[in-house]
């Protein structure tokens, strides 16, 4: 498996305790990781995913909700809301990963976590996101993860390393 698609399926476990748990779960981001996957590359994407959802998810559910017609997304299944916030991570701050394979990726996970229908369902509301995206953004900008997340991203990857 590749490391990216390992990350973000580790995000996802991580995500969806998160959810079911609450926010107290937070702090044992670095904890759990470490615990499941021992490459550290792999680790520093997977917690960048979960913090960097974690941090947008106001915005980032509203996103969501304003393309999921007859859907509200506190009734979505666990797994389909968290694909969802996840890869819509991914397509509004992420400017390293092509659109397009955050939404493939999406699917396979929803696919393999969920139900095969969920492909379908996740496909349609990240192309919805995707294609608004594009529209509110005017041609050449980049949307990057805010100062703070890129500040303790190292510091957590190498905290990885050190307790590893």
């Amino acid at each position: 498996m590749k490391r990216r698609t390992r990350a973000r399926e580790l995000a996802l476990q991580f995500l969806y305790q998160l959810d079911l748990r609450g926010e107290a779960l937070l702090d044992e981001a670095k904890t759990y990781v470490a615990a499941e996957e021992r490459d550290s590359e792999t680790t520093q994407f997977a917690l960048r995913l979960i913090q960097g959802t974690h941090e947008h998810k106001s915005e980032i559910d509203g996103m969501i909700q304003g393309v999921a017609q007859n859907w509200n997304i506190s009734r979505m299944a666990v797994v389909d809301r968290n694909v969802l916030r996840l890869a819509t991570f991914e397509l509004l701050h992420c400017v390293d990963i092509p659109p397009k394979v955050a939404i493939n990726e999406a699917i396979e996970l929803g696919k393999r976590y969920s139900t095969q229908n969920s492909g379908a369902f996740i496909n349609g509301i990240l192309d919805k996101i995707m294609n608004r995206t594009k529209k509110a953004a005017p041609s050449g900008t980049v949307v990057e993860a805010g100062p703070a997340m890129e500040e303790e991203l190292p510091d957590l990857a190498a905290e990885v390393e050190r307790e590893g």
